[in-house]
């Protein structure tokens, strides 16, 4: 039952993460552009994943790291989703139309994508301790 809370929670957060990545993305796109301001939108995201990751899913699991340690791990195991990410953003950007003129479609396929891959990494590999 743990494993199923931690998977609804990482989900909901999860989709606050996809709501900062969208509102930041859409207040950049102009200034930086589709690509640029998609790197941007996806760091504020995993900052604030990182932060409701940690007191809510993960609350039980002690990662036994500093907090700059921890938020460093797990930005960069983040990566590894948000390659999934970014790649299934720019390729529906790029070749469908209807995602180029609205975007947060691609950031919603994206952010699924990357979902599966960044629960493993992060509930493995930084939230590890055991459950209290």
């Amino acid at each position: 039952m743990k494993v199923i809370r931690e998977l609804v929670l990482f989900g909901l957060v999860g989709v606050i993460g996809f709501i900062v990545d969208a509102c930041v993305l859409y207040q950049l796109k102009a200034s930086l552009g589709l690509y640029y301001g998609r790197l941007f939108s996806f760091i504020c995201a995993v900052l604030t994943t990182w932060v409701l990751n940690r007191h809510l899913t993960f609350s039980e699991r002690a990662s036994g790291l500093s907090l700059l340690q921890e938020f460093s791990r797990y930005l960069g195991l983040m990566l590894g989703g948000g390659v999934v990410n970014y790649v299934s953003y720019a390729l529906l950007v790029y070749y469908v139309e209807f995602v180029a003129r609205q975007p947060v479609w691609g950031v919603a396929v994206g952010s699924c994508a990357g979902m599966l891959v960044n629960y493993l990494l992060a509930r493995f590999f930084i939230f590890r301790g055991k459950m209290t």
